[in-house]
């Protein structure tokens, strides 16, 4: 989710009920120890005693890498910053971050991913709980087991499997049974992940996947009530009514003014049709306002757009 939840969107997607923690883009180790700025930069919730959005919810560091030693340094130099956890990436799928050997290039060699997490585990100690991210492998599913297990011989104390292989890409479907034969073979707890954009497709990957929870990515952007959803219908076994646009657009425009206390108005437009976009797919009133805000570059009449008669 690399610069699409920053700490703005964190806090607005957490401010109704339904998140019980939040992850941070990743921060890219590669060889040093990185200075305070760039954890603070990715996450500015660091300032606080113990990390969390506004409304409460904790928020975990997240680093992506493959040097068992920079891993390690880095971590410390997060426990030092305050950090209350540690998420270690292996499924970023992208090319240019897999060319570089990180995220889900891990993936072709279960040995390495044990030494990165094991070496993260051992520069915290207990101080720090860490947790992962894998697919269920680079090109294909054989060693996703063998991931699996030595993210969790490496320590980790949570694993979150995205229900694709790093080849498959975003492409349906996203396979929830196979995250099942993981959560099987595993004592940690095991969280399912991978195109769950409503609330029948929640009950669907929890089902097929035997997990007790599951990680929102794309589903929390393109439905950013959708963890609402699911708090509500736990607790009252009862649907909450689909989101008017009137209130998708209240969000985007509370997201804009956010935003530009920090950016230019140019970037501001991008990061909102890029939000707008991820809507499109579960909202067909986002997909028609994208079709005519998409070459728009002045923010105030993109800000217009969202809310006047078309």
């Amino acid at each position: 989710m690399e610069g699409v939840i920053d700490a703005i969107t964190r806090d607005l997607l957490t401010r109704h009920p339904g998140f019980d923690w939040t992850v941070t883009e990743f921060v890219r180790v590669v060889g040093t120890r990185l200075p305070p700025r760039t954890f603070l930069r990715h996450c500015p919730e660091l300032a606080d005693p113990a990390p969390h959005t506004p409304s409460g919810v904790p928020v975990h560091l997240q680093l992506l890498g493959s040097d068992p030693q920079a891993l390690a340094e880095n971590a410390q130099q997060a426990l030092k910053l305050g950090a209350s956890s540690l998420d270690l990436n292996f499924g970023c799928p992208t090319k240019l971050v897999n060319r570089h050997d990180g995220g889900a290039s891990l993936l072709r060699d279960p040995q390495r991913l044990y030494t990165a997490v094991s070496a993260t585990h051992r520069a915290v100690g207990d101080t720090l709980p860490v947790t992962a991210k894998i697919r269920l492998g680079f090109a294909s599913r054989l060693l996703a087991l063998d991931c699996a297990r030595a993210a969790e011989d490496g320590g980790a104390q949570q694993l979150v499997v995205h229900g694709r292989t790093r080849q498959d890409g975003y492409r349906p479907p996203a396979h929830w049974e196979w995250i099942g034969r993981i959560q099987r073979h595993l004592s940690i707890p095991v969280v399912a992940n991978g195109d769950i954009w409503t609330l029948e497709d929640y009950w669907k990957a929890r089902t097929l996947s035997g997990c007790q929870d599951v990680m929102l990515g794309r589903g929390a952007l393109a439905d950013p009530w959708l963890a609402a959803r699911i708090h509500h219908w736990h607790a009252t076994g009862e649907r909450l009514a689909t989101t008017h646009w009137h209130d998708r657009a209240k969000l985007l425009r509370e997201f804009a003014t956010m935003q530009r206390r920090v950016h230019t108005n140019k970037v501001v437009v991008s990061l909102l049709k890029q939000w707008i976009n991820h809507m499109r797919s579960q909202d067909s009133e986002a997909n028609r306002r994208f079709d005519t805000l998409k070459r728009i570059t002045d923010l105030d009449r993109l800000l217009n757009v969202l809310t006047e008669p078309l």
